[in-house]
């Protein structure tokens, strides 16, 4: 009966791909006990420390009293609590869009806002590294779907100029998963307003980390902020928000429509309030701790100095997510394995989550990493490139 999948199973193990998942057994931290050792981790995505931050447990605490544990219904039923309306608007005030909607996962978020903004007559443009969440959410949609070859505007523009459909929808990532590197954002818009298409921003790795008070990538280094009623904006509540979920934000027409027919949004039961209500604290320490962008900015930056003699090329990233590449699958995962018999967790990431002979180290910054911590990740590299 299990055959076939023992086979595929036999086989990833022998191409060196298949993942095991590993225990924790601390709160996230620079520092974790994972099957009773301690490591050094670079491989979280609690870009600015909060998510054991004191005052996030205590409004956790606070949220379990006033509103219990679980949501007991769907949004649509009786689930939709104060606490998670609260969120909303916060949400949609603090990134500057009319409403805001709160799903389960960024996943949800991505599959809920794509199938439910375009359909067989419509025609979806994605950049070719996009988030998986994405090109799954597009491929469900049963629109026409286009891949442009990365950050490649004069393609994305062919494409949009040559598409005759009922609605054209651009969906990228705006900070990359697993390349770091930023989206030109600002060119995206014009062209989505050229060619009157929707343009899904995927922040999740830019929401607390980039732009002013940490309000996104929507909200540039020099100051200006891009907002277009165009934009579709996505970004998640469980990496530098420290917590749990994802939202959308966007005009009423949108949010409306995707609470009518997002059917990742309808068909489940609503997260935990009490995560919602710790969210609001969260929400305030991203807005008034400036110092932790600093502290990352930094640690970015050191590490940068640090492995600029390294025979492993770091790719070009202003933001957390700092790529060594290696190239093949058997090196990264020699290196990854390495360090962590040093007591340092950085992740091997290899085909298919990128593409072949691009293997390589996802080093995973975070404010609350000290320049000692950055200190001994790059030492450790360069100890093992001799």
């Amino acid at each position: 009966m299990y055959s076939e999948l023992t086979e595929q199973l036999r086989v990833r193990d022998q191409q060196g791909l298949r993942r095991y998942r590993q225990v924790v057994e601390s709160p996230q931290a620079s520092h974790i006990t994972m099957d009773g050792r301690d490591y050094l981790a670079f491989s979280s995505n609690d870009y600015l420390g909060l998510a054991n931050h004191p005052d996030l447990i205590q409004a956790a605490c606070e949220g379990a009293q006033q509103y219990g544990v679980g949501a007991g219904a769907s949004h649509l039923i009786h689930g939709h609590s104060a606490a998670h309306h609260n969120l909303e608007d916060a949400l949609a005030q603090f990134t500057g869009f009319p409403g805001a909607l709160l799903f389960s996962t960024g996943y949800m978020a991505n599959i809920g806002v794509v199938t439910a903004l375009a359909g067989r007559e419509d025609v979806i443009f994605a950049d070719k590294l996009n988030h998986a969440s994405l090109n799954d959410a597009a491929l469900l949609s049963r629109a026409k779907f286009i891949r442009y070859p990365h950050l490649d505007l004069a393609a994305l523009e062919q494409h949009l100029a040559g598409a005759a459909a009922r609605r054209k929808l651009v969906i990228t990532d705006a900070v990359f998963s697993m390349e770091g590197d930023i989206a030109p954002i600002r060119q995206l818009v014009a062209l989505c307003e050229k060619y009157h298409a929707l343009l899904l921003l995927d922040d999740a790795h830019g929401f607390g980390v980039l732009g002013q008070q940490g309000r996104g990538s929507l909200f540039l280094p020099d100051g200006n902020t891009v907002h277009s009623p165009h934009i579709v904006y996505m970004a998640t509540l469980g990496k530098a928000a420290g917590v749990f979920g994802a939202f959308v934000a966007a005009q009423m027409e949108v949010i409306e429509t995707l609470i009518q027919t997002a059917r990742s949004y309808i068909y489940t039961t609503a997260t935990p309030p009490l995560l919602s209500h710790a969210l609001l604290t969260s929400l305030k320490r991203i807005e008034q701790d400036e110092w932790r962008r600093e502290a990352l900015m930094r640690n970015i930056q050191q590490l940068q100095q640090g492995l600029q003699s390294s025979p492993w090329k770091l790719l070009p990233s202003g933001t957390p997510i700092q790529p060594l590449l290696t190239g093949q699958s058997d090196e990264a995962v020699r290196i990854s394995q390495a360090l962590r018999e040093r007591g340092i967790l950085v992740p091997a990431i290899r085909p298919p989550t990128v593409p072949q002979g691009t293997a390589r180290l996802r080093i995973s910054l975070s404010a609350a990493h000290q320049p000692q911590d950055i200190m001994r990740l790059t030492q450790a590299l360069h100890e093992l490139a001799l």
